[in-house]
């Protein structure tokens, strides 16, 4: 069930930060005022619910502090494709509130606590200071940039490929917001959201991780994926992370 509630954030909300700073460097005003907005109303949501569903009406902006979440259309006989992934520390419909309806689904995979502000709120955010606003602009503009990648990726990759893919981009978008292990991260896809993001069935999708497996390219263990040698990971993908727009560390 989802639940909302006001915190006191004692402490910045790290991915928040990280994320943006990835793409635009924040200017320490806009931190300061971003920290105020995410800490003033929070919700939490479990595994497998949606926050918004196909055909709803968005009248807010929802950052995710935690939490994984997936976007997806489902067709008139139940058949699912999840069209991109939110990770920690992205913003999941920062202007959706623009829109009449929702034309997708937003799902979580996993317990997610993320801020809610009203469209309102988070113009006046915008407003407050120029770096935060070329920020979530660029953040709009990394997220089309992985629709298009996606599309690429179902429609010119082979399996094999495919699902390599989508572990590195996972890795790379991880890595700015501070979620990486080492070269291990927590990987709480199901080899049927796999399918779902792929465009495979899930016994192609299990011959394709265990393919990956025998290479010793990775190995996927408690929902935790570790990458054995990235380089070879990428190459074989044809992955470059350039479509994401990370700033030079």
């Amino acid at each position: 069930m989802l639940t909302s509630t006001t915190i006191d954030i004692r402490s910045p909300p790290q991915t928040v930060v990280r994320r943006l700073n990835s793409l635009a460097p924040l200017s320490d005003a806009g931190i300061a005022t971003l920290v105020k907005a995410v800490g003033e109303r929070v919700s939490r949501a479990g595994p497998g619910e949606d926050l918004v569903c196909e055909g709803d009406r968005s009248d807010r902006v929802r950052i995710i502090l935690s939490g994984w979440l997936t976007r997806y259309k489902t067709l008139d006989d139940g058949r699912r494709q999840i069209v991109s992934l939110v990770l920690p520390g992205d913003t999941c419909d920062a202007w959706a509130h623009l829109l009449r309806q929702m034309d997708h689904s937003i799902g979580t995979l996993t317990p997610v606590i993320y801020a809610e502000l009203d469209a309102a709120r988070f113009e006046e955010l915008l407003a407050a200071d120029r770096s935060l606003e070329e920020a979530f602009q660029l953040e709009t503009l990394a997220g089309m940039a992985i629709q298009r990648e996606w599309a690429v990726n179902l429609g010119r990759r082979i399996a094999l490929e495919r699902v390599a893919y989508l572990l590195c981009e996972i890795f790379e978008r991880l890595r700015p917001v501070g979620l990486l292990e080492g070269n291990s991260c927590a990987f709480p896809i199901t080899q049927m959201d796999l399918a779902d993001a792929t465009g495979l069935s899930v016994v192609h999708v299990n011959r394709t991780i265990q393919e990956l497996r025998a290479s010793n390219l990775i190995v996927l263990r408690e929902r935790t994926l570790t990458i054995s040698n990235l380089e070879a990971l990428k190459n074989l993908a044809l992955f470059s992370p350039s479509y994401l727009h990370l700033r030079a560390e």
